[in-house]
C-alpha cells in the first residue's frame, strides 16, 4: 500500500526547504508542496512560523504543523519505501549529524551574509523573494514590500554575526569549504561515500542559495569550485539512485577525505557554538568569541545551544569503541570539544 502524501509549505528561497524537498525526492515519498504565502485554512498553524512547515499526523492521529529539519528527516525515516538517509554504522552516523549541523547551522551565516551584505545580491532577494507570494502583483503593489523586506532582514545580519569586522571571516571560512568539499568530491560523490546521507542535504539546502541564486557567492562558487557547483544541480534530485548499504563508505578513509572539512569546522563553526552554550548557560547578553584572531559577537541563539546538547548527547550514546573511533577521526582538527 503507498504510503500517504505529505504536505508542506515553504518557498524556493529557503535553504532548509531545499533541504527537505530534496530528502522527499531522494526517497520517492509523495508530498504536495504548498508555497508560504499561500492561505491555508484547512491546515493547522505552527507555534512558530518556520519554512519548511510540514503537516503531519500526531500522536491523537489529529494533524499538526511541525518544524524542524533535523529532527523531521528522522520522523520520516520509517516512512516511505526505505531509501535511509541515516547510515548504519554509528560512527558515520555521527560524522553524518555532525556535518548536518554544521551546513544548517553554519554556512547558513553565510548564506545570510552575502545575501544581505552586497548590493547585487539585496537587490536581487529584494525583487524575487516578495514575488513568490504573489507573482500577479504590481509593481507598484511590490515595491514597498521590497523595500521592507530587504531592510528587515539587513536589520537582522547581527543575529547571524555578520557585521564589517566578521564579514571576512565568514566570506574566507566559505572559500575553505569550498576548498574541502572539491577534495573530497573528488573521491566520493556523497558526504559518507557514494550514496547520499542527511549531511548531503544540509548543504545542498544552503547551496541552493548560495550557488544558485545569489549573485556574488554563485561567482565565487563557481570560480573556486565547478565541482561543487554542478554537484548542486546532481542533488536537487536524486530519486534514480539505486542506493545499497554496501555504498556507505569505510569510516577510516572518511577520515582522511573529510578531514580538511573537519579542520575547517573545528575553526570557525566549533568556537561560535561553544561560545554560543556558554552565554546560554550564563545568561550573558551576548555572544563573545574569537575566531581566526578576531572578535566575534552575536546574540545567544536558543536553538543552536539545544543542537550542541543534542550531539553531545548523541556522542555519549555510542559505545565506547565507537566513542574512540570518532576520537581519533576529529583528533587534531578543533572539533574535540564539541564532543564535551
Amino acid at each position: 500500500m503507498p504510503a500517504p502524501q505529505i504536505t508542506l509549505k515553504g518557498a524556493p528561497g529557503s535553504p532548509y526547504t531545499r533541504k527537505m524537498l530534496s530528502v522527499l525526492r531522494y526517497r520517492r515519498m509523495a508530498y504536495r508542496y504548498i508555497i508560504s504565502g499561500t492561505p491555508t485554512p484547512d491546515l493547522p498553524q505552527p507555534k512558530v512560523e518556520l519554512l519548511p512547515t510540514f503537516f503531519l499526523p500526531g500522536a491523537d492521529g489529529q494533524m499538526e504543523a511541525v518544524v524542524d529539519s533535523t529532527p523531521l528527516i528522522r520522523r520520516l525515516e520509517p516512512m516511505g519505501e526505505g531509501r535511509s538517509v541515516l547510515p548504519s554504522n554509528p560512527v558515520l552516523a555521527f560524522l553524518d549529524e555532525l556535518l548536518e549541523d554544521y551546513g544548517d547551522e553554519w554556512l547558513t551565516k553565510a548564506m545570510f551574509h552575502f545575501r544581505w551584505a552586497y548590493p547585487a545580491d539585496i537587490h536581487k532577494a529584494s525583487q524575487v523573494l516578495p514575488r513568490w507570494r504573489k507573482i500577479t502583483a504590481s509593481e507598484e503593489a511590490i515595491a514597498p514590500q521590497s523595500k521592507m523586506f530587504a531592510d528587515r532582514q539587513i536589520g537582522r545580519l547581527y543575529v547571524v554575526g555578520s557585521n564589517a569586522v566578521t564579514g571576512p571571516v565568514i566570506e574566507a571560512s566559505y572559500d575553505r569549504f569550498l576548498d574541502a568539499m572539491d577534495e573530497h568530491l573528488t573521491r566520493y560523490p556523497f558526504l559518507m561515500g557514494h550514496r547520499p546521507a542527511a549531511s548531503d542535504f544540509a548543504i545542498f539546502g544552503q547551496l541552493t542559495q548560495l550557488s544558485g541564486f545569489d549573485p556574488t557567492p554563485s561567482a565565487i562558487t563557481m570560480a573556486r569550485s565547478p565541482r561543487v557547483y554542478t554537484w548542486v544541480d546532481l542533488v536537487e534530485d536524486l530519486s534514480g539512485l539505486e542506493p545499497t548499504e554496501d555504498q556507505w563508505a569505510n569510516a577510516d578513509d572518511l577520515a582522511t577525505s573529510l578531514r580538511p572539512l573537519f579542520v575547517e569546522m573545528g575553526r570557525t563553526y566549533v568556537p561560535v557554538m561553544l561560545a554560543n552554550a556558554k552565554a546560554l548557560m550564563t545568561g550573558a547578553e551576548k555572544v563573545e568569541c574569537e575566531v581566526e584572531g578576531l572578535p566575534w559577537v552575536q546574540q545567544p541563539f536558543p536553538y543552536q545551544g539545544k543542537c550542541v546538547q543534542w550531539l553531545r548527547q548523541s556522542f555519549a550514546s555510542l559505545s565506547a569503541a565507537d566513542q574512540g573511533q570518532v576520537r581519533d577521526i576529529l583528533a587534531g582538527t578543533g572539533c574535540e570539544p564539541l564532543l564535551g
